[in-house]
């Protein structure tokens, strides 16, 4: 079998020609764009609606986070095992490690994820989830000098001031249990790294079969006392949660076909405002609180800033937004 090289890749191939991005907009029509966009905004709705469907559960099931973390990354398994298998082709890994890594960090995000959704609230769990790009652009002012960009600092200080309005509005306690989705935005930032890298080595499918079957491994070894044989109603969450993941993962692909990585990474974002709106309608979680309204928006406008600096740099293949 011939080694996989990026430069074989038909991904990076449609790359080479995007001015700002993995696509150009010139070369898709209206309705083109139009279902990319839609795509991207119904993935977001997919995440949410996954992680509500934790919360659903809990009204009427027992089933810990790391059930419904296994269930999405085995379903995700079958799935790209039967992609692989319509395609006639199999993983190619060259850089093991790199694809461990990316597994190891994403375990952890989606855990800490679905951890924060079940002990905290809908909207807190995912607005902090979604700071992943803060905590990416703080790593890469420490540890790359060369890089060091004072807008994307400021951006990083005015996410924060959000993140603590999330937290503790009109207080200065921290409740414990929401350090679940502050770790899961933090791991997600260093799962991307080893995506951003391993992208330069493997093709996506190649990442997607190490991510969701080492990472169903993982999380059975780590937490198998919590892992049964489901009865029907807990069948039932594990797959409808399970598939929303797994969906919107998809979704997100197809998304950017057809537009730009600043579209995308824009229209991901709006996951924030999604939980900010929708938790008491959905899950009758309390309303946010106007110290709560004045986070989410502080941490979506560092997000859209945030994106649109980092794509009017060339840099190395980038995830796209939302994949953890």
């Amino acid at each position: 079998m011939k080694p996989y090289s990026p430069r074989n890749n038909p991904e990076n191939k449609s790359r080479e020609t995007s001015a700002d991005g993995p696509y150009d907009r010139r070369q898709a029509s209206r309705a083109l764009q139009l279902t990319g966009s839609l795509s991207v905004l119904a993935s977001a709705f997919f995440f949410y609606l996954a992680t509500a469907v934790i919360r659903w559960a809990q009204q009427e099931v027992v089933i810990a986070a790391s059930y419904f973390v296994f269930a999405r990354f085995l379903l995700g398994f079958f799935v790209i095992c039967a992609l692989l298998a319509v395609r006639r082709k199999g993983p190619r890994p060259v850089r093991l490690h790199l694809l461990v890594g990316r597994t190891v960090f994403n375990c952890l995000a989606v855990y800490c994820f679905y951890q924060a959704v079940s002990v905290t609230s809908l909207a807190e769990g995912n607005i902090l989830n979604m700071t992943y790009p803060v905590f990416l652009a703080l790593f890469s002012w420490i540890l790359l000098k060369h890089q060091r960009d004072h807008v994307a600092a400021a951006m990083v200080v005015v996410a924060f001031a959000g993140i603590w309005l999330i937290l503790s509005p009109g207080k200065l306690d921290l409740r414990l249990e929401s350090l679940w989705g502050l770790a899961s935005g933090i791991s997600a930032s260093f799962a991307i790294i080893y995506l951003n890298i391993s992208r330069l080595h493997h093709d996506s499918d190649t990442i997607l079969f190490y991510m969701f079957g080492l990472g169903s491994v993982i999380i059975y070894a780590m937490f198998f006392r919590e892992i049964s044989v489901p009865d029907a109603k807990q069948l039932y969450y594990l797959t409808l949660c399970s598939v929303l993941g797994v969906g919107g993962q998809y979704l997100l692909t197809l998304g950017f076909k057809y537009v730009t990585a600043v579209e995308g990474g824009i229209l991901s974002s709006t996951r924030i405002l999604l939980a900010a709106v929708l938790g008491p309608v959905v899950a009758a979680d309390p309303a946010l609180s106007p110290a709560g309204w004045l986070g989410a928006l502080l941490i979506f406008t560092a997000n859209v800033v945030l994106t649109l600096r980092k794509f009017r740099q060339p840099a190395i293949p980038e995830k796209q937004p939302g994949e953890h």
